[in-house]
């Protein structure tokens, strides 16, 4: 089975959905603790959430099958620090959950071997993938657009101190877009009181916003780490947490951000 699923649109936006796979191989799974089976620290439900804007805006949208416990897609190929001095965090191949647990069983983490053929047979099918679906839009509209979408609990002391904005857009302190991009989105986050809000904050942008934003090229780049809190019910089994009464007041401002985006000209 292909290791994502690509739909492609016609309007020239990408949306990237890195960390909403489940699947964890069998060969794995006797490898990890028993928790881990559950891959609790995907992006839960996205795809529910997204799939219906990405459809009625005609924008392309990009999942993997795989869950971020087999390997990061949001991670460097070469494992470096997303924020280097900063406490907590997981690299390219995870050994630890969100809560500072070990994945794995005693010595049954994967090597450097094994962490080379996964980034080989996972993460560099979706990266060739996206960055040929951006070239597609480029070409054939002058430039490209990249919302990569994420969410996470809204409180994770391992990763960082007290309760997490409920939106934190990221743009790498402005470097992976035009600042009128940046400008608009924060500007139009600002202008509602409903969700708390913050630009370039904790979350400034993982490697797919960082290494793919690139403005001079025509390519422009922006990463939205969303509390779960928005869509779901974080206390509940996240299998069956999507609260259709709070993704229904989330989700018109999302689509407010893809639109502003969309109706950003070079």
């Amino acid at each position: 089975m292909s290791v994502y699923r690509l739909q492609q649109g016609r309007v020239p936006l990408l949306i990237s959905l890195p960390h909403v796979g489940t699947v964890i191989p069998a060969e794995l799974r006797e490898r990890l603790v028993p928790r881990a089976v559950a891959s609790e620290d995907s992006d839960w439900h996205l795809e529910r959430l997204y799939g219906p804007l990405a459809s009625a805006l005609g924008a392309s949208l990009i999942v993997p099958r795989y869950s971020r416990y087999v390997i990061d897609l949001n991670r460097p190929p070469d494992d470096q620090p997303l924020y280097p001095g900063a406490s907590g965090g997981t690299g390219l191949v995870p050994t630890r959950f969100f809560t500072d647990d070990p994945l794995y069983v005693d010595g049954a983490e994967p090597d450097a071997i094994e962490i080379a053929a996964r980034r080989e047979a996972y993460w560099q099918p979706y990266h060739e993938a996206l960055a040929a679906e951006l070239a597609r839009l480029r070409a054939e509209h002058g430039h490209a657009l990249l919302f990569d979408g994420h969410s996470i609990r809204s409180e994770l002391p391992w990763l960082f101190e007290g309760r997490l904005p409920a939106l934190n857009l990221g743009t790498a302190d402005g470097a992976s877009c035009a600042p009128a991009i940046t400008k608009r989105l924060g500007m139009l986050l600002a202008s509602q009181q409903q969700f708390s809000q913050v630009v370039n904050g904790r979350f400034k942008g993982g490697y797919i916003t960082r290494h793919y934003g690139q403005p001079g090229q025509g390519l422009h780049a922006v990463q939205l780490e969303m509390c779960q809190r928005c869509y779901m019910n974080e206390a509940a089994d996240p299998i069956g947490a999507y609260d259709d009464t709070l993704s229904a007041d989330v989700a018109p401002l999302i689509e407010k951000m893809l639109k502003e985006m969309l109706a950003w000209q070079p």
